[in-house]
């Protein structure tokens, strides 16, 4: 996992992001990630995560960090029940 940390940072660094909406989503986004790929689709599950994280952006584009974590995390919970209801079928 600090590896992961370390390569995130930079990345966000690279890309000029606040890495802290990185640091205080990663871990539901893992969950995600892995809810998706045991679930619906495993080739889908990093896809679906840039879906939550382009959803996000385009909603927090004038927003705070605090306030894009928060759009990046209602993102995720909703594909979170999608994806439960997709498992109960």
């Amino acid at each position: 996992m600090v590896q992961m940390h370390e390569w995130l940072r930079e990345v966000c660094a690279e890309l000029a992001l606040d890495p802290h909406v990185v640091e205080s989503t990663a871990e539901q986004l893992l969950a995600l990630v892995g809810q998706v790929a045991h679930g619906p689709t495993r080739p889908g599950a990093p896809l679906t995560a840039f879906l939550v994280g382009l959803s996000a952006g385009a909603a927090g584009r004038e927003l705070d960090t605090a306030t894009t974590a928060r759009a990046v995390t209602e993102r995720a919970e909703a594909v979170e029940r999608l994806v439960a209801s997709r498992t109960a079928r």
